[in-house]
């Protein structure tokens, strides 16, 4: 592979990487994943990846992002973004690859981008809600609302990385 060539690729996983982070923050990640995969199948001439598998992307990155939207409509709390919470997010994103990478590889430092980073946002975010007075709290059950869609969310966008790369190297 020539080095432009490996430039490209590298470029290609970083972004698929950012976006698995950025669903932590409830940005649109999987869209992002979506649209990467797309340029990525473009300038490759959709060799290792097909209609098939951009419809499939497609309909994830769909299911998830309507999957935020009901979960805006019914309620669930949106994590606060700050200086403390996105440097507390970096750090459990290094902290989880860290971590994880040495036993599963790959798949744990996706896992520990995702997971250190959801730790970091919601550890920051129970402890501004301490200080808040508790008429201004929000409910545990919001809290949990956004946690659950979060870990969805960001399960469905590893989902769509993981398929993407197997579906370049193999």
């Amino acid at each position: 592979m020539p080095p432009l060539g490996i430039v490209g690729l590298t470029f290609f996983i970083i972004v698929l990487f950012i976006g698995v982070y950025a669903t932590v923050f409830a940005l649109p990640g999987t869209v992002l994943i979506f649209l990467d995969v797309l340029v990525y199948a473009g300038f490759t001439g959709f060799h290792n990846i097909g209609g098939r598998m951009l419809l499939c992307l497609l309909i994830l990155s769909l299911l998830a992002e309507g999957l935020e939207f009901l979960l805006g409509i019914t309620g669930a709390t949106t994590f606060h973004a700050s200086k403390k919470s996105l440097t507390a997010s970096a750090v459990g994103s290094v902290t989880g690859a860290l971590l994880l990478t040495p036993w599963l590889y790959g798949l744990g430092t996706m896992a520990g981008i995702f997971l250190g980073g959801l730790t970091g946002m919601l550890l920051t975010e129970l402890i501004r809600q301490k200080h808040l007075k508790p008429t201004l709290r929000d409910s545990k059950s919001a809290i949990l609302g956004r946690i659950a869609g979060s870990l969805t969310k960001g399960c469905l966008a590893s989902a769509m990385v993981i398929m993407t790369l197997m579906s370049i190297y193999s």
